[in-house]
């Protein structure tokens, strides 16, 4: 099977999407996945781009993963490359396309000379950690993750 790796381009959004909605089913978080497609494209390719992402392609033109990705910055670190999905189709795990994602976005994270590329994980999800230890990924527990939801913001 031949796989390519591109740029994301709005057209792929629905398929983004797609992939998306599987990963908050597989992490047991369907009911937090409220964006939709129109603003999904919004948010990647209106006047404020707030993400890109590549996909892994097969020659039939269908997409069989994708990682989203944004910059931020580090006042330690300077730029950095934020990887906030990485979803590969459950029935074509195993067959390098992950490798293949993250080949390409060190590539990128190359060019830009981030200062560090991170993600997370959830703790349970065993073949994920599995597959970023092979890679070579460092596993950081000393940090907590905070956030303040929609819903507070909006009555804060």
């Amino acid at each position: 099977m031949s796989i390519q790796i591109r740029p994301g381009n709005p057209q792929d959004i629905p398929a983004i999407h797609a992939l998306v909605r599987e990963l908050a089913i597989y992490e047991q978080a369907e009911a937090e996945h409220t964006v939709s497609i129109e603003e999904m494209k919004e948010h990647a390719f209106g006047p404020q781009a707030y993400f890109s992402f590549l996909v892994a392609e097969n020659e039939q033109g269908q997409i069989l993963g994708m990682a989203l990705y944004f910059f931020s910055y580090s006042t330690w670190k300077g730029p950095c490359l934020y990887l906030e999905d990485l979803v590969v189709k459950e029935d074509c795990r195993r067959q390098g396309i992950g490798q293949l994602l993250f080949d390409k976005l060190l590539q990128i994270a190359k060019t830009k000379k981030v200062g560090r590329m991170s993600w997370q994980v959830l703790d349970w999800n065993a073949p994920a950690i599995a597959f970023y230890k092979k890679l070579g990924a460092q596993l950081d527990e000393s940090w907590i993750n905070c956030q303040f939801r929609k819903e507070f913001i909006e009555n804060y």
